[in-house]
């Protein structure tokens, strides 16, 4: 029982190094990368076959996660039972794992609205009119959800490592 813990964690940590690497690669590297003066006529399809990539990627590695999220629980000895009877938010652990949870289903409508709606909408765009003000709009949008999002997985790995070392 212990490999099989051992393996969901690990598993854990793959895919949020997986999803978290790819958000900050594109934030600080291939976002900067598109906006040099020889990238530019490029940057829409580049960004665009790169985000189509990423998705399902990162769809696999949030999915991933929220297997592996479930059996950690489980395997600290928390039952389904727990989650309806108020157990499992009880202390300092369950209201860590509460707020993660929270900014998880938060960070999953945001990446779904991003990949699966605005990101779409904003690239095509961007391809048939660079300089469109709609285009332009659409993407500030894109960029802000993608922020918000990196900045939201963020806090959700620092509650991570509270669940398992508790609060400072």
């Amino acid at each position: 029982m212990r490999g099989l813990y051992l393996l969901s964690v690990w598993l854990h940590i793959l895919s949020v190094t997986v999803w978290l690497g790819g958000m900050v690669f594109l934030a600080l590297v291939l976002v900067p990368v598109t906006r040099r003066p020889e990238y530019r006529g490029q940057a829409a399809s580049l960004i665009h076959w790169v985000g189509v990539r990423f998705r399902w990627v990162g769809w696999i590695c949030l999915v991933l996660l929220l297997i592996s999220g479930i059996l950690n629980v489980g395997y600290r000895g928390f039952t389904w039972a727990d989650l309806w009877s108020g157990r499992l938010w009880q202390g300092p652990f369950g209201r860590a794992l509460g707020i993660k949870l929270l900014l998880v289903a938060v960070i999953l409508l945001l990446s779904a609205v991003h990949d699966f709606f605005l990101g779409p909408r904003a690239t095509a765009l961007w391809q048939a009119n660079p300089g469109a003000p709609q285009a332009l709009r659409l993407r500030r949008q894109a960029t802000w959800i993608g922020r918000i999002n990196l900045l939201l997985a963020l806090i959700v790995v620092a509650l991570g490592i509270i669940l398992v070392r508790g609060w400072p």
